[in-house]
C-alpha cells in the first residue's frame, strides 16, 4: 500500500500525470503520558514506512519533480530558467525535507492505530514481495514509453473482460484510490496557482474563487488521467502475484488498522505534493516575469 500516485501540479490545462515540524510531532508522541494501548511509536511508524517502501518511492518523486521542473521551463519561461532554475527545483524537490514532512504527518495521524497487524504483513515474504513489485513499477512508469505500455496493457485488459480486473478494481475500491488521487491532484493545482497568484503572475486579474472554479472545470480530465494512471500502474505492479497474495493485500487494507494507514498515507502525501506545488508557482513567477534569481 507505498504511496500509488505520480501527481505534478497541473497549470492551466495540463492536468497531472499521475499522484507531507518533524521535531515537534516526534517530541509530542514521545511526550504523550497517557498514549493508548497499542498506539504506534514514532519508531514503529519509522519501521512501516521502511517497509512501505517510501525512502524508494521518494526518490522516485524526486526524479519526477526534476523532469517536471524542465516541463515548466519549457511552457512556461522557455531558455530563461538554466542552471539557476534547476538549483530552485532541486531545493524544492530536497528528498531529506519531504521525508520529514510525510513523518511529521504520518507520527501525528498514527499515534492511536496499533500498527502490529501491518508491520507483521508488510515483513512478511508476500509483503516484501508486494512492496518490491510496487516500487519496481513506480520506477519502470517513469519511462514514458512504459507508462504508455501499462496503459495499453490496462485498456486491453478491459476490452478483454480479463479476470484480474475484478480485483484491482475491489483493491482500488477498498483504498478508495481514485477518489483520493484525485482530490490529491485537484489540491496540488489549485495551490501551484495560488502560487502564481502569489507571485502576481496574474497581474491581480484572478482571484482564489476564479482560481477554484478553475480547477473544478478540470476534474473530469484530472479523474480520467487518474484512473488511466492508476489502473495501469496496478495492472503493471499486480500481474505477478497470485490471486490469494491480492486477497491478503485487500483483506488486510479493509482492517481497522489498514484503513487508518491508508488515509494516513494520503494525508501526509497529500499535504506534500500541495506544499511542493505552492513553492513551484510562485518560484516559476519570479523567472516568468525576469526577475533574477
Amino acid at each position: 500500500m507505498t504511496q500509488l500516485t505520480k501527481m505534478k501540479p497541473a497549470t492551466g490545462c495540463k492536468g497531472p500525470a499521475l499522484a507531507f515540524a518533524l521535531a515537534a510531532a516526534v517530541g509530542a508522541a514521545i511526550a504523550a503520558p497517557l498514549a493508548p494501548a497499542g498506539a504506534a511509536t514514532p519508531q514503529e511508524i519509522r519501521e512501516l514506512s521502511d517497509a512501505l517502501g517510501l525512502p524508494e518511492i521518494l526518490q522516485v518523486m524526486v526524479a519526477e519533480g526534476r523532469d517536471y521542473g524542465d516541463e515548466m521551463e519549457g511552457q512556461l519561461f522557455p531558455g530563461r530558467g538554466g542552471a539557476s532554475w534547476d538549483g530552485v527545483v532541486a531545493g524544492i524537490y530536497d528528498v531529506q525535507d519531504m521525508g520529514a514532512s510525510i513523518e511529521a504527518v504520518l507520527n501525528q495521524q498514527l499515534a492511536d492505530v496499533d500498527l502490529d497487524p501491518m508491520l507483521e504483513f508488510f515483513t512478511t515474504e508476500r509483503g516484501r514481495r508486494i512492496i518490491r513489485f510496487e516500487v519496481s513499477a513506480r520506477q519502470a512508469m517513469m519511462d514514458a514509453d512504459i507508462e504508455d505500455a501499462a496503459k495499453d496493457s490496462y485498456r486491453a485488459m478491459r476490452r478483454q473482460n480479463d479476470p484480474r480486473l475484478e480485483k484491482l478494481d475491489e483493491f482500488a475500491a477498498v483504498n478508495d484510490l481514485v477518489e483520493f488521487n484525485v482530490m490529491g491532484a485537484m489540491n496540488a493545482s489549485y495551490a501551484f496557482s495560488l502560487g502564481l497568484m502569489d507571485g502576481n503572475a496574474f497581474d491581480g486579474s484572478l482571484t482564489e474563487d476564479q482560481i477554484l472554479a478553475d480547477v473544478w472545470a478540470q476534474e473530469d480530465q484530472i479523474r480520467a488521467d487518474t484512473e488511466d494512471w492508476l489502473f495501469g500502474f496496478l495492472a503493471m505492479a499486480y500481474r505477478p502475484l497470485e490471486k490469494d497474495d491480492l486477497q491478503s493485500y485487500i483483506d488486510i487494507s479493509e482492517t481497522q488498522a489498514g484503513q487508518a494507514m491508508n488515509r494516513a498515507l494520503f494525508a501526509a502525501f497529500d499535504e506534500t505534493y500541495t506544499g511542493i506545488s505552492r513553492q513551484l508557482g510562485l518560484a516559476a513567477t519570479r523567472f516568468m516575469v525576469g526577475e533574477d534569481i
